[in-house]
């Protein structure tokens, strides 16, 4: 058997869990299979000899691809996957025999699928490789551009998102951007009864410990108390999408100082405070056309 006959079995051997990398992260069948053809393409470009860890190295470039198809979406501000066209993913063959596969597929598959569409491309590929397929932290960051440390602080925010995220997320960035807008016309304005409106009742304000040392009272819950919060103020604010996700932004002289990310129903379900410095150069942020600042 030739050298290129044995590579060819042994990226065979790890098809179906690439492309369960794949459909997790774009949603999508057919686009899963593209991303794993293209990482074979890519496979045979390099020295395999020179690779160490073939399924490690497959995993985070399956992955890399996924990131670059999403954010190439986010940049054109469209809607990068279908989740209710296609059909059942392919999971990682594990310690459950088929027939729990299959129930697991039919109860939560489709319900995952829904909510990972609600994350960035960045935290969808974090929280994909590392929570769902293992893949250490050391490993995803060269992937993402990000140091380890900036990596576990994607990956627990993306969490947060996942554990609370029981309402189908918005997925219309027209849509998503067209309630941002009307949420920080109304913050600048000081219309507290809009803001209500425009909340989710049980809606989540996590700020971080940047933004409590500069006067938030730490996690805040309910319309009302969020509604509070922000009365009166995002007077700089502009919409942007901020790992993909739905939010705003703070840039002064060029630098980006603070950043709001939404999770986005009918109503705003959860917002994230960002000020640390650290966090916010961990941040992929486009500001949506027309808002009169840079895009980072």
């Amino acid at each position: 058997m030739s050298d290129t006959d044995l590579l060819a079995r042994r990226f065979e051997e790890q098809r179906p869990r690439l492309r369960a990398v794949a459909h997790r992260m774009l949603g999508s069948a057919a686009e899963a299979d593209d991303a794993v053809q293209d990482t074979w393409l890519r496979l045979s470009r390099v020295d395999a000899e020179t690779i160490e860890n073939l399924p490690g190295w497959l995993t985070t470039t399956v992955g890399r691809v996924c990131l670059d198809r999403l954010r190439s979406a986010a940049a054109r501000h469209e809607e990068s996957v279908d989740v209710a066209g296609d059909g059942p993913s392919a999971d990682v063959p594990g310690e459950r025999d088929p027939e729990q596969e299959a129930l697991l597929t039919e109860s939560v598959g489709r319900a995952l699928d829904v909510v990972l569409t609600s994350l960035g491309p960045t935290e969808r590929l974090v929280f994909v490789l590392h929570d769902m397929f293992a893949v250490s932290f050391d490993e995803i960051a060269p992937v993402v551009e990000r140091t380890p440390e900036a990596v576990r602080q994607i990956a627990s925010r993306a969490r947060r998102r996942v554990r609370n995220g029981p309402t189908v997320p918005e997925t219309d960035p027209v849509r998503q951007r067209g309630v941002v807008e009307a949420f920080l016309a109304a913050s600048r304005e000081g219309r507290f009864d809009d803001l209500v409106t425009l909340l989710d009742p049980h809606v989540v304000l996590r700020p971080d410990a940047v933004v409590v040392r500069n006067g938030a009272t730490g996690e805040l819950h309910g319309s009302s108390a969020v509604a509070r919060f922000f009365s009166g103020r995002a007077q700089a604010a502009v919409p942007a999408f901020v790992d993909g996700a739905p939010g705003a932004v703070v840039v002064v002289d060029g630098q980006l100082r603070f950043a709001l990310s939404f999770v986005v129903a009918d109503r705003i379900l959860a917002v994230e405070a960002i000020a640390d410095p650290a966090l916010l150069a961990a941040l992929d942020v486009v500001v949506a056309t027309g808002s009169g600042a840079d895009e980072r």
